[in-house]
């Protein structure tokens, strides 16, 4: 990567999050408040934030598939750092922005508030957990990882990009897109070859499935590692590269998706209070110690 490429186009990580909202309203209190049709509210793209912008214009010329072969190298040997769960959630707590002028929550609040809405409506304890722990992955920006690394809409890298993907015309930057090996359909896969089979762009989604995959049921682990890969569980696009078995668990995908989009608010959860809980959950399905 060159070096002057910025680390920070974003203000805080969670401007991303934001954009997601008025990209997918349905369910949140602004499509609630407003007398927009959902139509009108998906003519996003003119008026998205500059600093959106330029993430996504990163994001979209550096998402190589050579990038992402060299990061799944460099992280998923997960040599970086040992500590449990709850260790994990503090050090991500250190990424908290002053400068966010939307909310003051920690980072640890945030992850209660999903999973405190995914209790109250009674799913099951690994459903609660992966609610508590889907972003956790985000520390790949405390590793020196630049934001368009970490988080972000997920797309395959390796075939044609999808006008699905959000900002899409940023595409024309990638070298990728001109590689007879990566910019036909459906480039090196086969149809049908299964989500496994391909790789998505770099990110806390992925990064954070192989840290969990030994431990959480299937359907946790396809949430965690498709949350983002908005083209496809809410625009249906890369569906040549599925096979059945993508479909059915995209169901579980798609129902995790609600709380990770419209749980954000500035309630505090009473961390004190909660964490005994937490903590007995997380000893339920973790070891004390994980690698990363």
């Amino acid at each position: 990567m060159p070096k002057s490429v910025p680390n920070q186009p974003l203000d805080n990580l969670d401007q991303w999050e934001d954009d997601l909202l008025r990209r997918y309203p349905e369910g949140s209190s602004a499509l609630r408040e407003s007398q927009k049709s959902a139509t009108e509210f998906r003519n996003y793209e003119s008026d998205t934030r500059p600093g959106v912008r330029e993430f996504y214009r990163l994001n979209h010329r550096f998402q190589t598939h050579a990038f992402v072969t060299e990061k799944r190298r460099e992280y998923l040997s997960l040599q970086k750092r040992t500590m449990g769960i709850w260790e994990a959630m503090e050090f991500l707590n250190t990424l908290v922005d002053e400068s966010d002028p939307d909310t003051d929550l920690s980072q640890i609040e945030h992850l209660m508030q999903t999973a405190e809405s995914i209790r109250a409506d009674g799913h099951p304890r690994w459903f609660i957990l992966t609610g508590l722990i889907h972003d956790l992955g985000k520390i790949l920006c405390l590793f020196g990882e630049p934001q368009w690394a970490v988080v972000g809409d997920t797309f395959p890298v390796g075939c044609a990009f999808s006008d699905k993907v959000v900002l899409h015309e940023f595409f024309d930057d990638n070298p990728d897109r001109t590689d007879p090996r990566f910019s036909t359909h459906l480039g090196i896969y086969a149809a049908g070859a299964g989500l496994d089979n391909v790789l998505m762009s770099w990110g806390h989604d992925e990064y954070l499935y192989h840290v969990v995959k030994s431990f959480l049921p299937e359907e946790a682990l396809y949430m965690i590692r498709y949350h983002s890969f908005y083209a496809a569980h809410r625009e249906g696009a890369y569906d040549e590269l599925m096979n059945d078995h993508d479909r059915a668990m995209f169901a579980w995908v798609r129902k995790f998706n609600p709380y990770d989009l419209y749980t954000k608010g500035h309630q505090r959860p009473d961390v004190d209070r909660l964490r005994p809980y937490y903590e007995e959950l997380i000893a339920e399905f973790f070891p004390t110690e994980l690698r990363w």
